[in-house]
């Protein structure tokens, strides 16, 4: 069952608003401040110290100039000035989702991209709960972590990069680089490809991020990836789309694109440009994806009707990293939708 997964996510720490969406709690707040990159060093000055441990009372309690300057360490001033911009903006917002959205608007605030890739897990979060689909709740891990793709046999698989290299060999973190100085034998370990069979095993491991994706033309998981985009749009945006992978695109009228990452973004506009992609390129090139507006009035006027065509890729080195943002910022939605 799909219940308590994700627990890093800090999902259980939101509100929930009458209309569904997420409200921000202090919890949720706090839980940034329990990270260790925010627990004061043991070197930290007093002043850090103390403003550290107010926060952790009252994490939304209003914080001076004067709290910062009083930090003797000046990397610690400008983490708490970054964290407090963060935090300010998710109180202003109001819920999650008005604060993603919103940090992608002219004069947003500058975050760091963490921070925008724990917002949009939280946000991917309530969208699956009470779904049971393991395929699209793995696919959805795509939209705030970095993949490692490889083409293996005409199947393209997915697998995240921060799990490879700690599992990989010679590696399993600053433990296993330890176990090799010394000598010891480090036993190989394969990452499993989620299938109907072991689906049911996705839950209880899914904050380990150690499931490996047939991403293939038909197979689950890009059905399951494009369910999932669906939801997204329609909860960022409000408008309901239906999404359907595509081997190619043959479309003479072809008006409309978003590339979800930098890769993809830049083969698609030459693509439409009509411009030449060389062989090597358009091997990158992993998925494509149609989309349609069930309600082509929230449309510009000038597309309305009109498909819009979705890629993803990776880039040299074999990583896909996606900018799920981009089905917010670079659909064609008419300024009333």
């Amino acid at each position: 069952m799909s219940e308590g997964f994700w627990i890093s996510s800090g999902y259980d720490l939101l509100d929930r608003g009458a209309d569904g969406r997420l409200g921000i709690s202090g919890d949720f707040i706090r839980a940034y401040l329990s990270r260790p990159e925010m627990a004061p060093p043991d070197e930290a000055c007093a002043a850090e110290r103390a403003l550290h441990a107010s926060l952790l009372g009252d994490p939304l309690r209003s914080v001076a100039a004067a709290d910062l300057s009083a930090l003797a360490d000046a990397d610690a001033q400008e983490n708490y000035t970054i964290f407090l911009r963060f935090r300010d903006h998710l109180i202003r917002s109001g819920t999650l989702e008005a604060a993603y959205v919103g940090l992608f608007r002219p004069k947003a605030p500058a975050v760091p991209a963490m921070f925008m890739d724990h917002l949009a897990a939280a946000i991917l979060r309530d969208l699956l709960d009470g779904r049971d689909n393991a395929f699209q709740a793995r696919a959805a891990e795509l939209f705030f972590r970095v993949q490692k793709a490889t083409i293996q046999d005409s199947r393209i698989l997915l697998a995240d990069e921060e799990t490879v290299e700690m599992l990989s060999a010679g590696g399993f973190g600053s433990l296993g680089a330890l176990v090799a100085e010394a000598g010891t034998a480090l036993r190989s370990i394969d990452m499993d490809i989620l299938t109907k069979e072991n689906a049911p095993q996705y839950w209880a491991r899914s904050d380990k991020h150690d499931f490996v994706l047939d991403f293939g033309f038909t197979r689950p998981g890009q059905d399951a990836f494009a369910r999932v985009i669906e939801a997204w749009v329609e909860r960022l945006t409000g408008a309901a789309v239906q999404v359907q992978p595509v081997q190619t695109i043959r479309d003479e009228r072809w008006v409309w694109h978003v590339g979800m990452d930098t890769t993809s973004s830049t083969i698609m506009n030459a693509l439409y440009e009509g411009k030449p992609v060389d062989e090597d390129h358009m091997r990158q090139i992993l998925a494509l994806f149609r989309l349609e507006f069930r309600d082509p009035s929230l449309m510009l006027p000038r597309v309305a009707g009109r498909p819009v065509y979705l890629g993803i890729a990776m880039d040299h080195h074999g990583k896909l990293r996606l900018k799920p943002q981009n089905l917010v910022v670079n659909l064609p939605l008419n300024a009333g939708s």
